[in-house]
């Protein structure tokens, strides 16, 4: 319904002759200075919906489903789509299918397609499927990543050397992502420091892009802006990307303070899927659609076909039933 409700009003806009939104949008914002400072002129939306918004429903979903939402995606003009997961089957059941999954995506040529490969066996099976990007992710809470990961911070970074060194054999490129960058479920606060040390070590261990998360959606634009002052005095921001939950609603605006802090690559979920386990009936990642629609808003560029955006929404969101957005 809400998918329908936003494809209406492109529609109005488009018809009233308003499609050249982005030109006059860019003048509009010349006369309020605050709301256009810092902007980037372009951003890399990576779609994570997938890999991070299926893996926790409990309804399964078809490998021939996933692969058409991805290669929907794709059409749209999503430069990235994070396919599946190499994880255990028996921790996530859901994503039992990663090998086929990427098997059978019929890859578009502006399209890349990561996969999560979490440690070296899940990098092994994950090269042997054929992908050319994987992703590793750790957090900035000790307590966290004992109870998760069952080991301190520094053994998780530790276990990634082998998996990194593999993927640069193999000229496979390694994405980095750091959750609770401002808030745990265990320990609450999460001091800025703690999110820029491991955010440095990843992108001293060769991730070409380290991802700062959210988890649960704690985060507002003051404590986004002290963690990502804090983490670019080590990692240069063009290599930094922001990875919201919209768990209290400040998901947006969150986003728009990383972009005005010089952040340009952003992570979201078509139709919101991945709720936030941590909070029990909250929304979880922020969806794809409402960003796209504030950055053309703006008038930053994507390369995103907003109808077909939400025609991959509604497919999705016909799937589960009519769950999500």
């Amino acid at each position: 319904m809400r998918g329908q409700v936003v494809k209406d009003i492109v529609k109005i806009l488009q018809d009233s002759k308003s499609h050249n939104i982005s030109k006059a949008t860019t003048r509009q914002l010349s006369t309020v200075p605050f709301l256009g400072k810092g902007l980037p002129e372009s951003v890399t939306i990576v779609d994570v919906g997938p890999r991070d918004g299926l893996q926790n429903e409990s309804q399964k979903i078809s490998t021939d489903d996933k692969v058409q939402l991805i290669e929907m995606l794709a059409d749209a003009g999503v430069p990235v789509v994070e396919a599946t997961s190499f994880v255990s089957k028996k921790w996530v059941p859901q994503l039992a299918d990663a090998a086929e999954v990427l098997g059978r995506i019929q890859r578009h040529g502006g399209t890349r397609y990561p996969v999560l490969a979490p440690n070296m066996k899940g990098a092994e099976n994950a090269l042997a499927a054929g992908a050319k990007e994987i992703a590793i992710f750790t957090a900035a809470s000790e307590a966290f990543n004992q109870k998760n990961l069952n080991c301190s911070v520094e053994e998780s970074l530790r276990k990634f050397d082998d998996v990194v060194a593999l993927a640069k054999r193999e000229s496979v490129a390694v994405r980095g992502y750091v959750s609770c960058v401002v808030g745990c479920p265990i320990q609450g606060y999460v001091p800025p420091q703690d999110a820029a040390r491991v955010a440095q070590a990843l992108d001293q261990m060769g991730c070409y892009e380290v991802s700062l998360g959210d988890t649960i959606g704690v985060g507002t634009p003051a404590s986004v802006a002290a963690m990502f002052d804090a983490i670019i005095k080590y990692v240069p921001v063009s290599r930094l990307a922001a990875h919201m939950h919209d768990t209290y609603g400040q998901a947006l605006a969150n986003i728009l303070t990383a972009l005005q802090m010089g952040v340009s690559v952003i992570d979201s979920s078509v139709a919101g899927l991945g709720g936030c386990p941590y909070a029990k009936g909250a929304t979880g990642n922020v969806a794809t659609e409402d960003v796209v629609y504030m950055l053309h808003g703006f008038g930053i560029k994507t390369g995103i076909d907003m109808e077909k955006l939400l025609d991959a929404s509604a497919f999705i969101t016909g799937v589960l039933g009519g769950r999500k957005k």
